[in-house]
């Protein structure tokens, strides 16, 4: 086994100072990835051989903590798309802070565009995807798109989605030539961020897969 870079706690411990959404927009279901359940992740990631060395994209990565967290765990690029130039603003401020602190030293690159129009031409040295996509409660099946799109561009993909649709997941991916190979469950914090939110924390069953191609 490949000897840590980081503990797991001291990952999420780096990952819960990273500056967060500047404005969450509801109509892009932006919200933080919970920092310890993004460090779990992560973490194994790394075990499995999967961040070092890597040439990552964080996928729809708002502040960018996934993207981030891969670099800090020694991928040897991250490349940041989201939609949301603010959002990336964030994640480029976020990247400079990780700098100054010497806790990352390899590339990243920014990409401001709706992953529809990524052309998979434009990503063949791509090694994996990480992504916490929009679930598809304000824009139907989005999160079905992130991992269509992620699978044309990776034959590695790490994705969150919601638990209760794993079973069509699996379905969807087989049609696709792909499979899980792993799953971690988790109950998701989503913060109050709007003034219709009744709670200060709604917790959802969420779970991370992690998908290959089959070739």
């Amino acid at each position: 086994m490949k000897q840590k870079k980081l503990s797991k706690s001291s990952l999420a411990v780096i990952l819960s100072q990273l500056e967060g959404f500047s404005e969450h927009k509801v109509n892009q279901e932006q919200y933080e990835t919970d920092s310890e359940i993004a460090a779990e992740v992560l973490w194994n990631a790394y075990l499995a051989g999967d961040l070092e060395g890597k040439i990552a994209v964080d996928l729809g990565c708002g502040p960018g903590m996934l993207g981030i967290g891969a670099l800090i765990m020694g991928a040897g690029k991250a490349i940041f798309i989201d939609i949301d130039k603010n959002a990336l603003k964030t994640a480029k401020n976020n990247i400079l802070q990780m700098k100054s602190e010497r806790l990352i030293k390899n590339k990243a690159e920014f990409i401001e565009k709706d992953i529809k129009d990524l052309e998979p031409k434009n990503f063949m040295k791509v090694d994996l995807v990480l992504q916490n996509p929009p679930f598809g409660t304000k824009i139907g099946h989005i999160d079905r798109v992130f991992l269509e799109k992620s699978l044309e561009i990776a034959p590695l993909v790490y994705s969150f989605h919601k638990s209760e649709t794993l079973e069509y997941l699996k379905g969807f991916l087989a049609k696709k030539n792909a499979k899980i190979t792993r799953i971690w469950s988790f109950e998701f914090p989503l913060k109050m961020t709007q003034r219709f939110h009744r709670r200060q924390i709604h917790r959802i069953k969420v779970s991370c897969i992690r998908v290959e191609k089959i070739l």
